[in-house]
């Protein structure tokens, strides 16, 4: 599967550093994964968004968005596996996403009805969908 993770910005603090290294070194053993880490700049132009996620199903997080538990993101990611289609994962700046692109999204996925920091929501997004992906392998991880 191809999994395109989109962030404004990269993680500036040192655990979310690690943890973003780990999880990705993780998820790129399981699918074929490309990141676009756009400039701060770019936080809420929804063009340059949707240039960067063209022909994608796009997958914004979003508070309000539908919470998922990891058999239900299992699930959603074995749906579009079978569609055959990169999914992006938009995770917005510490302000969210601009209306245009949450309204167009394919998808709008909250991790939490909770606010997270910007840097621990990556950390968190790269995690849920490292453990979805084991539930589809039938890998240990999930327990």
């Amino acid at each position: 599967m191809r999994l395109h993770l989109v962030t404004i910005g990269k993680p500036k603090l040192a655990y979310a550093q690690a943890g973003w290294a780990d999880y990705l070194a993780r998820l790129q053993r399981l699918h074929t994964v490309r990141i676009s880490q756009l400039a701060d700049k770019y936080a809420n132009d929804a063009t340059k968004l949707r240039e960067v996620t063209a022909n994608t199903y796009t997958v914004v997080l979003e508070i309000e968005g539908i919470m998922l538990g990891s058999h239900d993101l299992a699930a959603f990611l074995q749906k579009r596996e079978i569609e055959a289609r990169e999914v992006s994962f938009i995770i917005g700046g510490p302000d969210g996403l601009p209306k245009a692109t949450r309204d167009t999204a394919d998808y709008q996925w909250s991790l939490s009805r909770l606010t997270l920091p910007h840097d621990l929501a990556m950390v968190v997004t790269l995690e849920a969908l490292f453990r979805a992906s084991t539930i589809n392998c039938n890998l240990p991880y999930h327990r």
